[in-house]
């Protein structure tokens, strides 16, 4: 009878120790970080299970066990709530720590990327680098493709100048080259093409792609919102004329990285087919991403009489109706007038 007393105290010590044992490899396994390393970039998609989710977490040393992780996923209902998407997580985090970000999204990363009107696919790619997104090299390749994207409106072959729309986004880290520029495309989706054109191919008689290259000159050439429209209007009645454009904006685009603040004669005479003192008609492709308001003045340019504008030292322009007067103009802006 003693010994087996005995042997029941001895299995249920044992039964304890089992248990204890249990109990601080829970604690070792959730409570405890995995280590000190630096910060772990890890991506979850859409319908990947819990298991797989803590595979990837203990093969990156984020936690100590991955079991113990997907446990406490399952027996917390946690398991539902995980979210898809990019997450920077390090592993000074304990495992229940890492469980309640990929839960509830505070352990994503993302960059804020501001596009200016007027930007174009250069300065966009540097933009990117900028914002330590990508390289610019890599983003300005994947926006000549244009192959790649099957947006719902038109776009030109061989570059998707004009078509990444300027504004504010929010890219998560990680995110591709092609990932970022539908994300501008949805944009010049919704707020162009549906907002503007109403999905129609033309607007006016004029296509799309017309009114981007003309849209892009206007921002080119436009300081203030009130003379877009009036811009525009010049632009038109010398295409309507069959008027060589000479818009300074379109000489700039072909300098390339060599912009200047002033342009000279000689710059005038550069071979491109941008260059709109040599060559009639619009340039081949848009200059720039142009903005909502330059959109919509090449869409409705103000009926206006002129031919011709100046700037001013602000940035405002003369609008002159004859060459006469024109040249009139350029000497009194010249003079500080």
């Amino acid at each position: 009878m003693r010994l087996v007393m005995r042997l029941r105290t001895i299995s249920r010590i044992a039964a304890l120790c089992a248990v204890a044992a249990i109990a601080l490899a829970a604690v070792w396994g959730l409570l405890i970080p995995a280590g000190h390393n630096a910060p772990t970039l890890i991506t979850i998609s859409r319908g990947d299970s819990i298991s797989k989710v803590a595979s990837e977490l203990h093969s990156k040393g984020l936690i100590r066990s991955w079991e113990a992780f997907a446990a406490a996923a399952y027996l917390s209902g946690k398991w539902r709530k995980v979210q898809a998407g990019r997450f920077e997580l390090t592993p000074t985090m304990t495992p229940l720590e890492i469980l309640d970000a990929i839960c509830l999204g505070t352990g994503k990363v993302w960059r804020g990327l501001t596009i200016p009107e007027g930007y174009t696919l250069r300065q966009i790619a540097d933009e990117v680098e900028w914002a330590e997104l990508l390289p610019a090299d890599q983003f300005l390749s994947q926006a000549q493709m244009t192959v790649d994207f099957n947006p719902p409106f038109p776009i030109p072959r061989g570059s998707l100048e004009g078509y990444l729309f300027p504004d504010t986004y929010r890219v998560d880290v990680g995110e591709s080259a092609s990932a970022i520029i539908q994300q501008m495309l949805r944009r010049f989706d919704n707020i162009i093409w549906q907002g503007l054109f109403h999905q129609q191919p033309t607007y006016g008689g004029r296509s799309l792609n017309d009114i981007i290259i003309l849209a892009s000159l206007v921002e080119g050439e436009a300081k203030q919102d009130k003379e877009r429209p009036i811009i525009a209007g010049v632009l038109m009645n010398r295409l309507k004329r069959g008027t060589r454009l000479e818009c300074d904006a379109t000489v700039q685009y072909a300098l390339g990285d060599g912009r200047k603040t002033r342009l000279t004669r000689q710059d005038l005479t550069i071979p491109s087919e941008y260059n709109t003192y040599l060559h009639e008609g619009l340039p081949p492709g848009p200059i720039c991403s142009p903005g909502e308001a330059s959109i919509r003045a090449a869409m409705t340019p103000a009926k206006v009489p002129y031919l011709y504008y100046v700037a001013r030292p602000d940035g405002s322009h003369v609008f002159s109706v004859t060459f006469a007067q024109h040249e009139v103009a350029i000497a009194q802006t010249r003079r500080g007038h």
